[in-house]
């Protein structure tokens, strides 16, 4: 495994998990030679005996110099369910997670610990000493509340690490900027959550768009969550004595955040809502299917130029145009598919429409499938990505070339998230610059861009 693979950044310092220990000046000794030079030392090493085969990378095990060594950041019930995809990669080791919440480091050391067979995940607090203490970390899955998403990535990325970030990923437009700035920069390899993206039924229908099968596209549908509205909160709860610091570190629980008292609802998941922490119900599920949407019709580089006002409390029906006139459709019902993050694409040979739960897409002429697992070969074939979104990461990792929701691409749709939600929030159409990536004409709107952060949690 060469080591160039996992440059560190500006500084090009490779991991040392990928790398064999040498003394300075001298060349490196391969396995081979270090097992030859063993068998020739007058029988003063059997090699057998004292390395075990997993060190080797004997019986189907990874050798440890190739393995990706993985920590996590503010893991809780969904990071819980990503780690579980994780922790079978051969090729992966988990060795550490940090959390404002140590009840839920203890959480994941337990299933992590069960998994290996051992006592050996080290748990932390604080992400600075974190991130300075573990410079053996590859890789870093990121799955805390919203409101960290993008600067927990931008510190991992900064101190050398790749980054699988939950959605959404930023909470304005100007953090996804510096989450595509600070990638390019340090060379990272970055992955976005949204996994329908390496989904062989929502590959199906991103590819019977694509290679023209629907004809001219002229509309694609795309999911909002169907709970909470577009408009949040702009108050705070009651405040409530703060815990033990050994038990919630509130201080970096908030983050960038405004200052807040404490309310034990927030860390059990009561933020969702307040505009301190969230994306509103447009950001919820328009993280997944927005992104899905524009990488089917291409536009992973830019985002729609209009965002039409819709007098209601939710952005249901908001027509969103992008500048080669493809119309995107915000829904909060089922009518166009069944299940969650649904999408439908339509054009003038056809339609197609998938979701959650989908053995297979609906379409309108049942031969647009007859050849699906083929389409997903080729699909594979052709992009190098698999079906397998964590897979997808790991692979890139090793490789170097970019995860199939890369920075750039998860910027782009979550710029049209904040887009709609401002659309909503100053209830007037808005036209979109995604060159320059400001609204034109209005001052308000691009305010509204970017928050302020509170010290020091500032990107």
């Amino acid at each position: 495994m060469s080591p160039s693979r996992l440059c560190r950044g500006a500084g090009c310092s490779a991991s040392s998990s990928f790398r064999p220990t040498q003394a300075a000046g001298c060349p490196p000794v391969t396995r081979r030679q270090f097992l030859g030079r063993a068998a020739t030392a007058g029988g003063l090493v059997t090699v057998p005996y004292l390395v075990p085969a997993s060190a080797l990378g004997l019986n189907g095990e990874v050798p440890p110099n190739e393995r990706i060594v993985l920590g996590g950041l503010g893991v809780g019930n969904r990071g819980s369910g990503v780690l579980r995809w994780m922790l079978p990669e051969k090729d992966v080791q988990f060795v550490a997670t940090c959390d404002a919440q140590t009840s839920r480091s203890a959480r994941v050391k337990q299933m992590v610990d069960a998994h290996y067979g051992n006592t050996d995940c080290v748990t932390y607090r604080d992400m600075r000493e974190f991130l300075a203490a573990r410079d053996d970390i590859d890789a870093l899955l990121v799955t805390t509340g919203d409101r960290w998403h993008a600067l927990a990535s931008i510190m991992a990325m900064r101190a050398g690490k790749d980054v699988y970030s939950e959605k959404p990923s930023c909470m304005t437009v100007a953090e996804g900027q510096t989450v595509v700035e600070t990638a390019k920069r340090f060379r990272r390899i970055y992955q976005t959550g949204t996994q329908r993206l390496s989904e062989a039924k929502f590959t199906v229908a991103n590819e019977l768009l694509r290679t023209g099968r629907l004809g001219k596209v002229h509309t694609v549908r795309a999911h909002i969550a169907p709970w909470d509205a577009a408009e949040m909160r702009h108050d705070w709860l009651p405040a409530q004595p703060l815990p033990p610091d050994n038990q919630v570190d509130w201080d970096q629980w908030l983050g960038p955040c405004p200052w807040r008292p404490y309310n034990e609802s927030y860390v059990r998941g009561g933020w969702r809502g307040f505009y301190d922490f969230h994306t509103s119900c447009i950001g919820e599920w328009g993280a997944h299917t927005f992104a899905q949407c524009q990488v089917a019709i291409g536009a992973v580089d830019t985002s729609p130029v209009e965002y039409g006002y819709v007098d209601n409390p939710t952005g249901d029906g908001m027509v969103t145009r992008f500048a080669d006139g493809m119309e995107m459709v915000l829904h909060r019902g089922d009518k166009y598919w069944r299940g969650s993050c649904g999408v439908r694409y339509e054009g003038t040979e056809g339609w197609v429409a998938v979701a959650d739960g989908y053995p297979k897409p609906d379409v309108s002429d049942p031969a647009l499938l007859e050849d699906s697992e083929q389409v997903v070969r080729d699909y594979v074939e052709r992009t190098g990505h698999v079906m397998s979104h964590v897979r997808d990461f790991f692979n890139s990792v090793k490789s170097r070339r970019p995860a199939v929701a890369h920075p750039e691409m998860m910027h782009r749709s979550m710029t049209t998230v904040h887009a709609a939600n401002i659309c909503m929030w100053l209830k007037r159409d808005m036209k979109y610059d995604p060159v320059k990536e400001e609204f034109l004409d209005d001052p308000e709107a691009n305010r509204l861009r970017s928050r302020a952060q509170r010290a020091p949690w500032i990107m």
